[in-house]
C-alpha cells in the first residue's frame, strides 16, 4: 500500500500538504469580503456586509464560504491522528505536552483576534484540540459516541436557530448603524477589547464542529483515506458522491436562500462539501503529475498557521484606513477588485512560503511554536494509550 505520495526522504504525505494549501487559500477566498467592507470584518455585526445583496459576491462566495474553513478543520484532526500515532511511536506519553501546544495555539490565536481579525479561529482550534486529545487514542466506538451525541447537539441547536431566523426575519432597511471606522489601528484593538463576548461568540459554533470534524479527519485517516490503494480509493469515491454530488447543489440553494439559512449554509453543508474537496484533491494528487501549481500549494500548505496569520495581516494593510485604505478607494469597483486582492496576496503567500522554506523546514509562527514546547518525556509501553 502507497500513502499517498511521501516527498522524498521526508516521510510527508504530500496529499496533506496540498490540501492544506488549497485550504488556507480558500478561506482566504471568504475572508477577502469582510476585510474589503469599508468598516472591515466588523461592520458584518453592524449590520454591513450584506452578502445576499449583489447577486455576483453571492455566487462567489458559495464557492468559498464555510467549506474551505470545514476543509482546514478536517486536516487539523489529520494532523491530531498523525501527532498521537508519532507518540506511540516514540514510547512517548499522550496527550503528553500536547495541552501546552494547545495553550501556545489559544495564545497566538487571542493575538491574532486582538491585533488582526476579529473572527479569528485559532481560539476555537486550540479549546477543540484539547478535548480531542484526550479522545483520539480511545476505541472507534468511544469516538463514534462522542461524535454522535456532539454532533447531534450541535445539528438540534442549529436547526433551532434556524426556524427562529425564519419566523423573525431582520428589517435592515434603514436600521443598521454606520460601518465601524478603519482609520485607527489602536481604536480597532481597543473595540476589540471592549466587544470580546460579540466577536467571539462564534466559538460556540465553532468549539463543537471543530471537535467532531477533528475526529472525522483523524478516523478517515485511520481508514486510509490518503492510501493509493482499493481501500482508499472506494472511500475517496463515497465522500465525493456525499460532498460533490449531494452537498454541493444544496449548498447553492442554501447559499442564495437569504439570512435564514445563513447557519445551515455555512456550518452544515459547507463541512459536507468540504469531505468530498477532501477526497477530490486528495485523487488528484495521488494520479496527477507535479508542476508549478502544485509546489506553491504546498509551500503554503507547510507554513499553513504562519499563511493563515499573514494573511489576513496583508488584508488589513491593504483594506484599512490606517493602511493604504483600499476598501473605501475601490467601493466603486465592488465586487471584482476583492477578486483582485485574493488573487494577488494568495500569489504572494506562495512566493513567500517557497523563498522562506528554502531556508527554513516550517513556518515562522510553527518555528517559535516548536520551540515553546517542553522537551518530551518517554514513558513505558503500558503508560500509553493505545488506538
Amino acid at each position: 500500500m502507497r500513502s499517498a505520495e511521501p516527498g522524498p526522504g521526508t516521510g510527508r504525505i504530500a496529499a496533506l500538504d496540498v490540501l492544506r494549501g488549497v485550504a488556507i487559500l480558500g478561506t482566504f477566498a471568504s475572508n477577502a469580503w469582510l476585510f474589503a467592507q469599508p468598516g472591515g470584518p466588523a461592520a458584518l455585526l453592524s449590520g454591513g456586509g450584506g452578502f445576499a445583496d449583489d447577486p455576483v459576491q453571492a455566487g462567489l462566495l458559495v464557492l468559498s464560504n464555510g467549506k474551505f474553513l470545514a476543509l482546514l478543520t478536517l486536516l487539523f484532526g489529520v494532523g491530531l491522528e498523525v501527532q498521537y500515532r508519532a507518540a506511540v511511536r516514540r514510547g512517548l506519553p499522550w496527550p503528553g505536552r500536547y495541552p501546552v501546544r494547545a495553550a501556545i495555539l489559544f495564545v497566538e490565536g487571542l493575538l491574532h483576534y486582538l491585533l488582526v481579525f476579529e473572527f479569528d479561529v485559532l481560539m476555537g482550534y486550540a479549546i477543540a484540540s484539547l478535548v480531542v486529545a484526550y479522545l483520539v487514542g480511545r476505541s472507534d466506538r468511544v469516538v463514534r459516541v462522542a461524535m454522535g451525541v456532539v454532533g447531534g447537539i450541535y445539528v438540534a441547536v442549529l436547526l433551532g436557530l434556524t426556524a427562529l431566523l425564519a419566523a423573525f426575519p431582520g428589517d435592515p432597511a434603514g436600521t443598521a448603524p454606520a460601518p465601524p471606522s478603519t482609520a485607527s489601528w489602536t481604536a480597532q484593538v481597543a473595540e476589540r477589547v471592549a466587544n470580546f463576548p460579540l466577536y467571539r461568540v462564534e466559538l460556540v459554533l465553532i468549539v463543537p464542529s471543530a471537535v467532531v470534524l477533528f475526529l472525522a479527519g483523524s478516523r478517515l485517516m485511520r481508514a486510509g483515506v490518503f492510501a493509493d490503494s482499493a481501500t482508499g480509493s472506494r472511500i475517496r469515491r463515497r465522500l465525493m458522491v456525499l460532498g460533490l454530488g449531494v452537498a454541493a447543489p444544496l449548498n447553492v440553494l442554501t447559499g442564495f436562500g437569504g439570512t435564514a439559512f445563513v447557519l445551515v449554509d455555512r456550518y452544515l453543508v459547507a463541512p459536507a462539501v468540504a469531505f468530498g474537496l477532501l477526497a477530490l484533491i486528495t485523487t488528484v494528487v495521488l494520479r496527477g503529475p507535479g508542476g508549478a501549481p502544485r509546489r506553491g500549494l504546498t509551500a503554503v500548505g507547510r507554513t499553513a498557521l504562519s499563511c493563515y496569520v499573514l494573511q489576513n495581516l496583508l488584508a488589513a494593510v491593504l483594506c484599512f484606513d490606517w493602511g493604504l485604505g483600499l476598501a473605501r478607494r475601490l467601493d466603486g469597483a465592488w465586487p471584482w477588485w476583492v477578486v483582485g486582492l485574493w488573487a494577488g496576496t494568495s500569489l504572494l503567500l506562495v512566493a513567500l512560503s517557497t523563498l522562506w522554506l528554502r531556508r527554513f523546514d516550517r513556518g515562522p509562527l510553527e518555528l517559535v511554536a516548536h520551540r515553546l514546547l517542553p522537551a518530551p518525556s518517554r514513558t513505558t509501553p503500558r503508560e500509553r494509550q493505545r488506538p
